[in-house]
């Protein structure tokens, strides 16, 4: 209770001590007088000279209070918004790069617990079967509840070969579920499940937005176009998002030179931002259908949105997460480093997607039960026989609805197509 106190109490004290850290980090000073500043700051002063002479067990650590001050305030503002020490930076670098030890789960912090947006392709995570939803309690049978986002993935990931303990809370079930998971290096592709059907029908899988991300897409394009493909299938569910950069590199690839795919707008003019195609071709020349749940998010919504509002695709599946909001990152001393919340982004109608999402122009809703029993359809597509599946995952394997519909639209597009073309 005293730390959760300290935290807050604490937390009117980030003007001064960020102002210790250089001068950039004066940006947090904009608009407060320099009378409320030193009001403040003698403040807390005076509130960690108590916590030192008086608190029960001493040696209480200066820096140990300033970081739960800076935690306390960070995540008070929104979600999205954390102080990073080394570790955390660390991290999200990894996060960054594609690369990093763990077992593969995009989290996100709610309700003083932190959630799975989703799990990514391929990795050890989505093997255990760890669902859209599910509420991390415990890791290796410590209880994680109120412990803070960076706390969880700082004790998920790990060295490889490790193994972990996760104890998770999963909507409607009446116990929670427990899974024991061996920590891999996960260098996450990006693109995944390449291929076209005997219709022509593409698909590809987009599972994050990271900074090799467009340069996949443009080979898994090119791979799908030597292969024949008609119409391409683009399946944005359960993706998390990340960079806003590799959010318009994607988009651009299937529109037109010059045409808007994003903009931003923040307090301050360095914060707005306009992002527009520059592809000197048309972008891709067929047919496509976007897949999107409620795990598809942040960049993610970006690109769904943007294809929608130039009527480059249909949308297919249900309404997305809403993170319509841009973190800045400014690296501090020691290694350490913020995220803030700077700016929101808007598509190119005006329309905002934060808190609202991307609403499906097809709406196919689907349980995240059905949800994580597709993706490990998908992950083990090499067991063809129905009976032998069921037999190691316990689940007959179910219809994808909302592939099959986007299919399905897909095929008339074409036929509608042949038409014209016979009737010429």
């Amino acid at each position: 209770m005293l730390k959760r106190i300290l935290a807050i109490a604490l937390g009117m004290f980030l003007g001064s001590l960020l102002a210790l850290g250089g001068a950039q980090a004066w940006i947090w000073l904009r608009g407060g007088s320099e009378r409320e500043l030193q009001r403040s700051s003698a403040y807390v002063r005076e509130i960690m000279e108590l916590v030192r002479s008086d608190y029960v067990e001493p040696g209480v650590e200066i820096d140990t209070m300033t970081h739960a001050a800076l935690r306390g305030l960070l995540e008070s503002l929104d979600p999205h918004s954390q102080f990073m020490d080394a570790r955390d930076y660390t991290n999200l670098r990894e996060d960054i790069d594609s690369e990093f030890g763990g077992i593969g789960v995009q989290v996100e912090f709610v309700d003083d617990s932190v959630i799975v947006i989703a799990p990514i392709a391929g990795t050890p995570g989505e093997r255990a079967g760890i669902r859209r939803g599910d509420r991390i309690v415990r890791i290796d049978g410590e209880a994680m509840t109120g412990r803070g986002m960076n706390a969880v993935v700082n004790r998920l990931r790990g060295k490889p070969g490790t193994e972990v303990v996760v104890g998770l809370r999963r909507a409607g079930a009446e116990d929670d579920v427990e899974v024991t998971i061996e920590r891999q290096r996960i260098r996450v592709e990006s693109v995944t499940d390449v291929m076209v059907d005997a219709d022509g029908i593409g698909y590809l899988r987009l599972s994050q937005f990271s900074e090799p991300t467009a340069d996949e897409l443009r080979r898994a394009l090119a791979t799908l176009h030597d292969e024949g493909m008609r119409a391409l299938v683009f399946d944005l569910r359960n993706n998390p998002g990340g960079l806003l950069t590799a959010a318009a590199a994607v988009a651009e690839q299937f529109l037109p030179e010059g045409e808007m795919i994003v903009y931003t707008q923040g307090r301050h003019p360095d914060d707005q931002q306009e992002f527009f195609s520059t592809n000197r071709g048309e972008g891709v020349d067929v047919p496509v259908a976007v897949l999107i749940n409620a795990g598809s998010a942040s960049a993610a919504e970006i690109v769904a949105g943007a294809l929608q509002v130039a009527h480059k695709a249909v949308v297919v599946g249900e309404r997305s997460f809403g993170k319509g909001s841009v973190q800045s990152i400014y690296r501090l001393r020691r290694g350490e480093a913020l995220r803030l919340t700077t700016a929101k982004y808007f598509l190119a109608n005006g329309e905002t997607i934060h808190e609202r999402g991307v609403l499906p122009d097809v709406d196919i809703v689907m349980s995240p039960e059905d949800d994580a029993n597709i993706a490990l359809q998908r992950a083990r597509s090499d067991i063809t026989d129905s009976a032998e599946f069921e037999r190691r995952f316990g689940f007959v394997p179910v219809a994808d609805r909302q592939y099959d519909a986007a299919k399905a639209i897909l095929q008339a597009s074409l036929l509608v197509e042949e038409r014209k073309v016979a009737g010429r």
